[in-house]
Order: C-alpha cells, then sequence, then structure tokens
C-alpha cells in the first residue's frame, strides 16, 4: 500500500541527504538534443515550440539529458557528481495527460562501474519500499551485452543499424527477428544513392545530413512536417529495406535473444554460449556478475530479478546496464533507468564520462505532485 504519507519532494530531500545534490534544469530545453538522442518513439511525442530567433525548443520531456546539460555547464564538468531532481516533464501520451512529475538520481565520475549501478538500483529499490511498494517486478537488460555479441559477430553496418534501433525501442525478440530483418519493401530506388551513403552513420549524423540537404533545398515544412519531421520519415523509410543476416550470425543471435531468468542463471548461459560460439564477452560478463555482487551485498534479493538479453528500454543514448520496476498493479514502470556512459561526450565533453541513474514516475507512484 502506497504510504500517502510521503510526496515527492519528501523523497528528493532523502536523496540529497544521501550526497545527491539537488539540481533544477530548466523546462525549456534546445529540441535537437532531444531529436538526436533520443528514442523514434520518444521523439514522437515531444511537445516542441519556436522561440522569438528560430530556434526549436521543446518543453523537457525527460531529466536526464538536461541534468547532463547542468553537468557539464558547471563547476562539476569532468569531476565526480551526484545529483537529484524533481520537477514536471512533458511528453504526449494516449489517454493520459501530457504533464506529470518525475524525481531522480543520476551518478556522474565515478569508474566503479558495477558498484554504481548497484547503488541506483538498490536506492531506487529503497525508494519503492519507502512509498510502500514492496517486491516490485525487477526487469534488467544490458546494451553492454547485447554491443558486445554484435561486435563478436562482426555485423555488417546496415545490419548493425537496423538490430541496434529494435533492440533500443524494445522490439527485437526471436519472434520478431525476421520481421526487423526483412523490413517492410524495398527502399524508393529513387533514393537509393542517398540511403547508400546513409549507410554505417550513427543516428544523429545521418538525420543531420538529411536535414541539411533539406535545408540547402530550402524546405521547411511539406505538408505541414517540419525539416526534422520529414528528416526522420525519410530514415525509417530508407532503413526498410531487405538486410541479410548470415545463417551463422542469425542463429547465434537468435539464442542470445532467447535467454532470460535470474542473474546468476544467466550469466551461466551467456557463457555456455560464449563457448560454444567463440565469443568474447569476458569483460561483460565480469561487470555483469560482480553487479550481482555489489547488489546482493546492498541486500537486495537477486533472485527475484528478472534478467532479459532482448530487454531494451526505448532511449537511443543507453550504453550499459538498462532497468525499471514495475507492480502487479501497475503494468507500467514505476521506475526506469541506465548507464549511459557516452552521453555527455555527445553534448560537448572533451572525453566520455562514465553515468548512470534512474527516474521515478511519481504520478504512478502516489497520484500527486510535489
Amino acid at each position: 500500500m502506497v504510504n500517502s504519507r510521503l510526496s515527492a519532494e519528501d523523497l528528493v530531500a532523502r536523496f540529497a541527504r544521501l550526497g545527491y545534490a539537488r539540481v533544477e534544469p530548466p523546462v525549456l530545453q534546445p529540441a535537437d538534443i532531444f531529436l538526436d538522442q533520443s528514442g523514434e518513439n520518444f521523439r514522437r511525442r515531444m511537445f516542441v515550440t519556436t522561440d522569438s530567433e528560430g530556434r526549436e525548443m521543446a518543453l523537457r520531456p525527460e531529466f536526464t539529458i538536461p541534468v547532463v546539460r547542468l553537468y557539464l555547464a558547471g563547476d562539476d564538468a569532468g569531476a565526480l557528481a551526484q545529483y537529484s531532481y524533481c520537477g514536471r516533464v512533458f511528453r504526449m501520451q494516449a489517454g493520459e495527460s501530457g504533464e506529470f512529475v518525475q524525481a531522480g538520481i543520476e551518478s556522474f565520475g565515478r569508474t566503479d562501474t558495477a558498484a554504481t549501478d548497484a547503488e541506483i538500483v538498490a536506492l531506487a529499490l529503497e525508494a519503492l519500499n519507502e512509498f510502500g511498494v514492496h517486491d516490485p517486478d525487477i526487469h534488467l537488460g544490458d546494451m553492454g551485452l547485447f554491443n558486445a555479441v554484435m561486435e563478436a559477430l562482426a555485423l555488417p553496418d546496415a545490419v548493425l543499424r537496423r538490430l541496434k534501433r529494435a533492440f533500443a525501442s524494445g522490439r527485437l525478440t526471436v519472434d520478431t527477428l525476421d520481421q526487423v530483418l526483412g523490413g517492410q519493401g524495398q527502399a524508393d530506388a529513387s533514393h537509393a544513392g542517398l540511403s547508400a551513403a546513409l549507410v554505417g552513420l550513427d543516428p544523429a549524423t545521418a538525420r543531420n545530413l538529411v536535414e541539411d540537404m533539406l535545408k540547402i533545398a530550402r524546405i521547411s515544412t511539406v505538408g505541414g512536417r517540419t525539416s526534422a519531421e520529414i528528416a526522420d520519415r525519410f530514415l525509417r523509410q530508407a532503413g526498410q529495406a531487405e538486410v541479410t543476416l548470415p545463417d551463422q550470425a542469425r542463429a547465434v543471435l537468435a539464442a542470445y535473444l532467447a535467454i532470460s531468468g535470474e542473474p546468476d542463471e544467466v550469466s551461466d548461459l551467456l557463457r555456455a554460449l560464449s563457448v560454444d560460439e567463440g565469443l568474447d564477452l569476458a569483460a561483460v560478463l565480469a561487470v555483469f556478475d560482480e553487479r550481482t555482487g555489489f547488489l546482493a551485498a546492498r541486500g537486495v534479493d537477486v533472485s527475484k530479478i528478472r534478467v532479459a538479453t532482448a530487454f531494451g528500454r526505448d532511449l537511443d543514448y543507453y550504453t550499459g546496464m538498462v532497468f525499471e520496476m514495475r507492480t502487479s498493479s501497475e503494468s507500467r514502470s514505476l521506475v526506469g533507468g541506465g548507464r549511459y556512459d557516452r552521453l555527455a561526450q555527445s553534448l560537448g565533453a572533451t572525453h566520455p564520462v562514465p553515468a548512470v541513474g534512474c527516474s521515478i514516475w511519481m504520478d504512478r507512484l502516489i497520484g500527486s505532485t510535489p
């Protein structure tokens, strides 16, 4: 039962006492940052407007990117830092209000990856317990593991991009593998040259290239769509042509995506797969096992954690562990988070900054605002 005596402000005050300093990112944020760094489904749900100078601005759709921007702009940039936050975010949701409250924490600069991952998960679990939510379902995945398998298979760039997009959006499973690889028909032949030029580019660079070409052609809107929306639509269509995955690689990927269970069970299955198929997963599995140990040391019952190799979260910036917490009475996530070691660099840092955090959906947890 939810503890109605507590509020979102009580929660963020607790985080502050634990060393996560409270920050307040601006509500208005540059829209292009979210368009470049967030998942496709996420981008479509943003509230975007234009300022007096013609720049596209977004009502804050989440907190991680704004908090990273504050971190990079302040004296802590590049150093160890821990932040907490609480406030409104704005995102279009079918049948729900587009305005809701999130609280959360972000940790920057710590190189003890497994220990920091475990701390974030444990603090999220403790926060739910404070509100009377005990024994939530904990779903855990690992983008780092997925990337290591993709690297070991040495897949072509076109295949790799298709699989990573599907994984991040939660659409890549054993059952959907053929559908993801098969696309929805061939790309328009008239666009074949540009489509080929986009192969191998990361999503942000590819989108910027298409948008720049539209600007050169002085195309700003078509049918009510902005140049950014036109670019996104073209990239989706350009990526729909069928791609080929060698039979052996497909079999390995299918075997990988079928693995799920408790952390130790999943670790054993992954080690067996790496031996059978000659995959070098030693480094990522060492972090995986170390994280499990730190979680247990923090009092988390790891036998209740459900790990699925096919589990991903719909944000492009994750690089390692991702997780969500739910309950039987609330199928939507109460908590979601993960590791994003390359986000700071993509936003202007001179080098990668280890980072991990989570957000708590306060409206789902207590149905009230601060």
